[in-house]
């Protein structure tokens, strides 16, 4: 079902109530709705993990944060809380809504909460006839005949009203003060952020998409061993005492940015690092977006989140309970994370730092790639 009244709207709100990763993956629709009229207004709507983004996305305009009781992330709170912000979408007069949801999510709370706010225009993928409470959906067929790639399902929803844009890369723009701010943080800690380095993410906000502490130490050993580069760790405040214990498991071969990154600088370190290595979480979304190569440790909990348009090696140990969504491993082995070995990553890591050598020369010296 599509609706003509999409190409008159004039103010756009993209709900997407998942963090960083999810809204990274939502910026090649939200580009999409942005460019498809001249003038149009594009609100995010989304979490406050998701929110933090929204200064680096230069196709929004605004932003709202909002603690959905809907989902998993948010704190317990009073239904005035949700009637208030209703209310504060109301006062805002939206003339459409893209509510963007994996296909494990229902899109109907959302959908609700833009009805009762009076937004005409509402968007989404639905399983079930809404009714009344969209204006405008996809049937939704995902997993059952096929998966999709996250963005390519949020590219094909935002199609179906007539938004398209010619570029469908991930958006996060790098700002200068933050580069200034982390190569003066590398070179305090004697890494010179003009020559090769590897970041390392070994952090993810779900346990099962943790690989072990013990063979990450086993990777950096082997990786700066192999390679003799800097090895940075990074990861938040909340991360601090698993990233130390990998410094020191790891025998002194890494250095630690732990807690010292807001965003922005985070977003900077990656796109000044020759490679990233990370487990499936959102910086290996901020690679993707800022074009920088990528080991992803991808734990097979879901299928659609692999990084988009990226120089990468995805790595995974097969297992017979692959998909399984969980944010905590059911079978209490993480076995699709810890089947895989350092030595994988390592050579992964090395015939992408060689490749990003190769294209460098050919750069400097004008030759095309043969």
């Amino acid at each position: 079902m599509t609706s003509a009244g999409w190409h008159d709207a004039r103010s756009v709100l993209c709900v997407r109530l998942d963090s960083l990763g999810d809204v990274l993956m939502c910026t090649p629709a939200i580009r999409a709705i942005k460019q498809s009229r001249p003038g149009r207004c594009v609100t995010l709507l989304s979490s406050r993990s998701g929110a933090a983004a929204a200064p680096f996305i230069p196709e929004l305009d605004a932003v709202l944060e909002y603690p959905a009781p809907w989902m998993k992330s948010s704190a317990p709170h009073l239904p005035a809380v949700d009637m208030a912000f209703i209310d504060t979408l109301a006062a805002r007069r939206f003339d459409a809504a893209a509510i963007f949801t994996s296909y494990s999510q229902s899109a109907l709370p959302a959908a609700l909460v833009c009805y009762l706010a009076g937004i005409p225009l509402r968007l989404a993928h639905c399983r079930e006839n809404p009714y009344q409470m969209l204006s405008d959906w996809l049937p939704d067929p995902e997993p059952e005949k096929l998966v999709k790639h996250e963005v390519r399902r949020q590219l094909d929803l935002v199609a179906s009203v007539g938004c398209t844009a010619p570029g469908t890369g991930l958006s996060f723009a790098v700002r200068d003060n933050d580069i200034e701010s982390v190569r003066n943080r590398l070179a305090v800690r004697g890494v010179n952020a003009a020559r090769q380095w590897v970041l390392l993410h070994p952090g993810a906000s779900a346990p099962s998409r943790r690989y072990p502490p013990e063979q990450w130490a086993c990777v950096i050993r082997d990786l700066a061993g192999r390679t003799g580069l800097p090895m940075v760790l990074t990861g938040d405040a909340a991360e601090g005492a698993l990233i130390e214990q990998i410094a020191e498991a790891s025998g002194g071969n890494a250095i630690s940015l732990a807690g010292l990154l807001d965003l922005g600088e985070l977003g900077a370190a990656i796109k000044l690092a020759s490679l990233v290595v990370s487990n499936n979480t959102g910086p290996a979304h901020l690679a993707a977006a800022v074009g920088t190569p990528l080991v992803d440790v991808y734990a097979l909990t879901n299928p659609q989140h692999t990084p988009w348009q990226a120089e990468c090696r995805v790595l995974f140990h097969d297992v017979p309970c692959r998909f399984c969504q969980k944010s905590v491993c059911p079978e209490g082995h993480n076995d699709c994370l810890r089947g895989i070995t350092p030595e994988r990553i390592v050579d992964a890591a090395c015939g992408l730092l060689a490749l990003s050598a190769r294209e460098t020369l050919r750069t400097l010296l004008n030759r095309p790639a043969e």
